[in-house]
């Protein structure tokens, strides 16, 4: 069966309150452009010193946790029911979720920015209850699961992940507050892999399973395709943990290296050949992002190894962040929400016939035209910033993202507003 009529197939039953899954995802819409007006303010030492306490920091946690976290919350609650054939949370319990992690995303990245560490401490606090809360909420799921295991087996990597990545986070904070932690090269390299490649990258390829074959029209991959490349990734991931905390750092670094490579070599061929294979051919510009997410991710592996080979290239570290978040998880995770967020609206207002609303009807096009054209502008405008080392390039990268946020929060507020337009 493919992954589109499996999940068409039980995905009504399952659907949380249409609130529940748009409160996450526009939170992240609004999250999105503070976190360009956050480098704006920061533009000046973002190529040299973007890992210090300021605005350049609080900038990459409004992506990461405003807009990737956001979204991973939202997007976890509502496909995983799908994919494990389990009854969806409690709505209310998300809600409450969704509140606490909203302030405290806010308070983390206000305390980062100013830069003031008792805010930060506060925020992250926050942070980690939410995420602790959620997670048991995906475990609770994921214990009853009955479908696509290597789905499953994605989210239980990713939760593992997430585990390492709360923990190096409060070491951190405890690390700028004064108080006694591990050392912090080491806990800051733990949460520059499991963060990133951990819990958002594993759950944004085990979700690519359900989401790329849906949107193609194309056959699920094969399970043990799946499974293999889950494989291989998690093996990297504990052979870079280990080499983070000392054991034989350069050969476990090459190891680990070679074997996530492996991972996502395999994972992009199973995801070609679904798009290959589907009746939809014509993705539009949705899927180029995502294919230049992908290609971002093929690009962070590549920069990884200058860093391990430590290769006297400037701002290499800068590179990396900018590959590894920007190209990568950013552009990855806004090529699919512009596709899930029509999809899942027209699912809500269900409708027969000439009376149903299609997602097309949802979409504000010209919004996503814009959005794109400023989206590259922004990436290549702080590729030259760091080449340069030029704040005021950085700036004008960070306005461009600014005004592509803009388009991309008017294409979400027409599609609540159409939402409650009456069918006809």
């Amino acid at each position: 069966m493919s992954a589109a009529g499996a999940f068409l197939g039980g995905a009504k039953s399952r659907l949380l309150p249409a609130s529940i899954p748009l409160r996450f995802f526009g939170a992240a819409v609004l999250f999105h452009l503070l976190a360009w007006l956050a480098l704006a303010a920061g533009a000046a030492v973002w190529a040299s010193a973007p890992a210090s306490l300021g605005w350049p920091l609080a900038a990459l946690h409004l992506v990461t946790l405003g807009v990737l976290g956001m979204t991973a919350l939202g997007a976890g609650a509502q496909l995983l029911p799908v994919a494990t054939r389990q009854p969806a949370p409690g709505h209310r319990l998300l809600a409450a979720l969704w509140w606490l992690y909203t302030a405290g995303v806010a308070v983390l990245a206000l305390g980062m920015g100013l830069p003031h560490p008792p805010l930060l401490a506060g925020g992250a606090v926050a942070v980690v209850l939410a995420f602790m809360a959620w997670a048991v909420l995906m475990v609770r799921n994921l214990r009853g699961a009955r479908g696509m295991p290597g789905v499953v087996a994605h989210v239980w990597a990713s939760l593992a992940a997430l585990a390492v990545v709360l923990a190096s986070a409060l070491s951190l904070a405890a690390t700028w507050l004064g108080w006694q932690a591990p050392p912090r090269e080491i806990t800051l390299a733990l949460h520059l892999v499991f963060a990133p490649y951990g819990f958002m990258g594993m759950l944004a390829l085990g979700l690519s399973y359900i989401l790329v074959p849906m949107f193609a029209l194309s056959d699920a991959p094969g399970e043990r395709a799946q499974l293999t490349s889950c494989g291989l990734a998690l093996a990297a991931l504990v052979l870079a943990g280990l080499a983070a905390v000392g054991l034989a750092p350069t050969a476990l670094q090459y190891v680990a290296l070679l074997a996530g490579t492996a991972a996502v070599v395999l994972h992009l061929r199973l995801m070609l050949q679904a798009l290959r294979s589907g009746m939809r051919r014509e993705l539009g510009r949705s899927f180029t992002l995502v294919k230049i997410g992908w290609a971002g991710l093929l690009a962070s592996l590549l920069l990884v190894l200058g860093l391990v080979l430590e290769l006297p290239v400037p701002r290499l570290a800068t590179w990396f962040g900018l590959c590894l978040i920007g190209v990568w998880l950013l552009s990855f995770l806004l090529g699919m929400l512009q596709r899930i967020l029509p999809f899942l609206a027209a699912m809500h207002l269900g409708g027969s016939g000439r009376r149903a609303k299609t997602p097309s009807a949802l979409t504000r096009d010209d919004a996503l035209a814009v959005h794109f054209a400023c989206h590259l502008a922004a990436i290549a405008l702080l590729g030259l910033a760091i080449a340069l080392d030029n704040a005021w390039v950085a700036l004008a990268g960070a306005m461009a993202g600014a005004v592509g946020a803009l388009a991309f929060g008017f294409f979400y507020a027409t599609l609540l507003q159409r939402m409650r337009l009456p069918q006809t």
